[in-house]
């Protein structure tokens, strides 16, 4: 696969965001493999790694950030229990109060990897990863949220703030 056009990568992520700017830095990181692991394209070995490991190990190569690490060590075959955040998951954590307003994204993995329970597997982390990025994605938009069909509400800082806003108009 490193050998792959860009043209044809691009077009196996047309679905997601900027296909043109991940197929060259996908390229890039399975040379960047391939080179340090003695000409094999295989993450395999990261299996024997803590995650704060096989986090770092990823992470040290160029466009690999905590979402990418994290995403890779639970969505591949390796099922590590690493929580990557996206901007949805990021979003419903600030306005549910998980994590403060001002966290940044590279923050928040910590943070929010932390509340977790200890003993959660691979299968307990993915189904918190993808409940809140659905729940971003659904019904917690950046702009105009669907707070009327919202479950957390309750718990929701950002919902009381437009509720105060609206009495106050």
């Amino acid at each position: 696969m490193v050998r792959v056009r860009r043209i044809l990568v691009e077009t196996l992520l047309a679905g997601v965001r900027w296909p043109e700017q991940k197929a060259p830095r996908i390229q890039q990181v399975l040379r960047e493999i391939t080179a340090r692991c003695d000409g094999i394209l295989s993450l395999d070995f990261l299996a024997d790694l803590e995650i704060v490991a096989a986090r770092a190990w990823l992470e040290s190569m160029s466009g690999v950030g905590p979402k990418t690490s994290a995403a890779v060590l639970l969505f591949s075959t390796l099922r590590k229990p690493a929580l990557p955040v996206d901007s949805h998951h990021h979003r419903v954590a600030q306005r549910v109060g998980l994590i403060g307003d001002k966290v940044g994204t590279v923050a928040a993995h910590a943070l929010l990897q932390s509340q977790l329970l200890p003993d959660w597997d691979a299968q307990q982390i993915y189904d918190n990863h993808e409940l809140l990025m659905l729940h971003g994605q659904k019904v917690c938009h950046y702009q105009a949220p669907q707070c009327t069909r919202c479950v957390l509400t309750d718990l929701c800082y950002y919902q009381r703030l437009c509720a105060q806003d609206q009495q106050i108009e």
